[in-house]
């Protein structure tokens, strides 16, 4: 009888740890947003983000071999998108390193090389502040992005190549797509 009651003690113990580890892993695995280093003194010129701030990031788990089950995929992006609790006040911190002082709706924390194409989603060297307003507006480059991100599934462009076009100038390679 007593070497039951410690067996089924053990026993029990060991059912716990297994839960208790289940657990703690689960929990370490969920998404976790440290608080980025943002960069100082940023210039946008003719609307583009200072390379030297802004260079652009990719997802290192988006390959072109997996982008079939990545980034073209439907619901994708929305999958590795940031929530506003971490995009919001980065957006503010880093219109002040840009210098721009207007209304923060005036922009949208843009992802330099877009999700869609493979880009990082929390990675602070691919998010700027990106103006609505002027040649090199938000909602011009969202045109780019759709062109590339089709141009990429299709197979017609590389991601590589892609990613490499929105990152350096995409106003150049838009408009030399058109």
């Amino acid at each position: 009888m007593k070497i039951r009651l410690v067996s089924m003690f053990i026993a029990s113990v060991l059912v716990f740890s297994l839960l208790f580890a289940n657990i703690s892993t689960a929990s370490a695995s969920l998404p976790h947003y440290a608080k980025p280093s943002v960069p100082a003194h940023c210039n946008s010129v003719n609307g583009l983000p200072d390379p030297k701030c802004t260079p652009g990031a990719a997802n290192p788990n988006v390959t072109q071999d997996n982008i079939q089950k990545t980034i073209c995929k439907p619901g994708y992006s929305k999958s590795v998108r940031p929530p506003v609790s971490y995009t919001e006040p980065l957006k503010k911190q880093l219109m002040k390193s840009y210098g721009f002082t207007d209304s923060l709706s005036n922009y949208e924390l843009d992802h330099l090389i877009p999700l869609e194409v493979g880009g990082n989603p929390t990675d602070v060297k691919n998010l700027w502040p990106e103006a609505h307003t002027g040649n090199s507006n938000s909602f011009e480059k969202d045109k780019f992005e759709d062109y590339l991100h089709k141009q990429v599934c299709s197979g017609a462009t590389s991601l590589h190549e892609a990613q490499l076009e929105i990152s350096t100038n995409w106003m150049y390679y838009w408009n030399k797509s058109h």
